[in-house]
């Protein structure tokens, strides 16, 4: 979301005579959160009951993705606060409407592995303001844009076993931890960034014990290590989403 002000695309629909809103699932107290931390330049609105995702569902404009993580996700990380929501989650999504209620363009996000259960793999902001401006330059009467199929994404897909090592090595090789929203300098980037890096260096622990101490001790060793980890694992496999081809919403 951060790009739209960025790349201009929030001061563009406003000379144009629009607005811009992030709606989310989670409640107004951490949606005002994100908006001063990210500085989006946009009002973000917490929409926990999902109200405003279920009146787009009705009207035929939108219909997003939902998910609910769970009350045992939460024992992979700090808590089950920030993964709290009283009908769960619902996925990203792009939706842009004209002044008469046409639908200009929309997208939503069908999660896979490939792209982490939908936490990574938007429509670019430029791509979207550029079909945005296109609809805008029809007939008022007009029908409505499709779903976008083949939208520019902002990144390439992420394979499933590297994004389950780094969150193992985000819980120190203890558990796998998930990559939240926090405020203030230890940002999702930063997190990402620190795991990489211990992954090699556990590698080369391992590598280490296999040469200066007993087969039978590493052996041990690391299937002990195996049993601790694979519960997180199965669990980050269950409740990532991955939805088929032609699955509802």
């Amino acid at each position: 979301m951060r790009g739209y002000a960025k790349e201009g695309v929030v001061r563009a629909i406003r000379e144009a005579g629009g607005e811009m809103y992030a709606i989310t699932s989670e409640p107004q107290t951490l949606a005002r959160n994100a908006q001063e931390d990210w500085q989006t330049g946009f009002e973000h609105v917490g929409d926990p009951h999902q109200e405003i995702s279920g009146t787009c569902a009705e009207r035929g404009w939108l219909s997003l993705f939902t998910n609910e993580w769970g009350s045992d996700f939460g024992n992979l990380g700090t808590g089950t606060s920030w993964v709290s929501h009283p009908k769960g989650y619902f996925q990203p999504g792009v939706l842009a409407l004209g002044r008469e209620g046409r639908v200009l363009y929309r997208w939503r996000c069908r999660p896979t592995r490939q792209n982490i259960g939908g936490a990574v793999a938007r429509p670019t902001p430029g791509y979207v303001w550029r079909r945005v401006e296109s609809a805008l330059r029809e007939p008022a009467d007009a029908p409505d844009a499709l779903p976008d199929a083949n939208p520019e994404l902002d990144s390439p897909p992420v394979p499933w076993p590297i994004f389950v090592t780094l969150l193992i090595a985000n819980g120190w090789f203890l558990r796998p931890v998930p990559f939240d929203q926090r405020a203030g300098e230890n940002t999702v980037p930063k997190r990402i960034r620190n795991a990489a890096l211990r992954v090699p260096l556990f590698v080369a622990a391992w590598v280490a014990a296999g040469l200066f101490l007993p087969g039978w001790m590493v052996a041990l060793v690391f299937a002990a290590w195996v049993v601790k980890v694979v519960p997180g694992v199965r669990l980050v496999h269950d409740r990532f989403q991955n939805v088929a081809p032609g699955e509802p919403a």
